[in-house]
């Protein structure tokens, strides 16, 4: 009896682990200074070398952040996209993300440079705009992503802004766990 409780258990945990990993969750809060941090978590069924892949490997990103991509992968290099594919990673509509730092399958942090979607006032003032993105490993095979922007400035320019993102890096986020549905 208390073998097939525990058995019963195992299964259970190991389903709970397969629907997180479809889930986006949204986080976010304000610190006690008043920040605001976007904060959206979600699981993948992978390892945490395998889920470092689908950030850092142009291939991977294809799949789920831009059909144009590419990341040089280093302190001070860059994450390129472009939503046309008919478009090049140099041109002006292309997105660029710098990299502050990464420690090699645990965390990236991104400096995000706002475009011209964005008012010139917000773009003036995205000098602490950033997304650090964390992985934490759950189990061999499942690694929970933590995404957290940071460095909101504030007023009516700010709160679009934000707002884009959230909406944004939901949709973005479900993009990749989309992958792993029928898995």
């Amino acid at each position: 009896m208390k073998k097939t409780f525990i058995t019963l258990l195992i299964i259970a945990a190991g389903s709970i682990c397969q629907l997180k990993a479809q889930d986006v969750t949204n986080t976010s809060y304000q610190t006690k200074s008043g920040e605001k941090v976007l904060r959206l978590e979600f699981v993948l069924p992978l390892s945490k070398a395998q889920a470092w892949q689908y950030f850092t490997n142009d291939a991977k990103l294809k799949l789920w952040i831009a059909p144009v991509a590419h990341i040089d992968l280093k302190t001070g290099g860059a994450l390129l996209t472009n939503y046309d594919k008919t478009k090049s990673i140099t041109d002006k509509s292309a997105i660029r993300n710098d990299i502050v730092n990464y420690i090699e399958n645990e965390l990236i942090t991104l400096k995000v440079n706002l475009n011209g979607n964005f008012t010139k006032k917000a773009r003036a003032e995205d000098k602490n705009l950033q997304e650090v993105i964390q992985f934490i490993a759950i189990d061999d095979s499942h690694t929970k992503i933590v995404s957290s922007m940071i460095g909101w400035g504030k007023g009516a320019d700010w709160d679009k802004t934000y707002a884009f993102f959230d909406k944004g890096n939901i949709w973005t986020y479900k993009e990749l766990t989309a992958l792993f549905k029928s898995k």
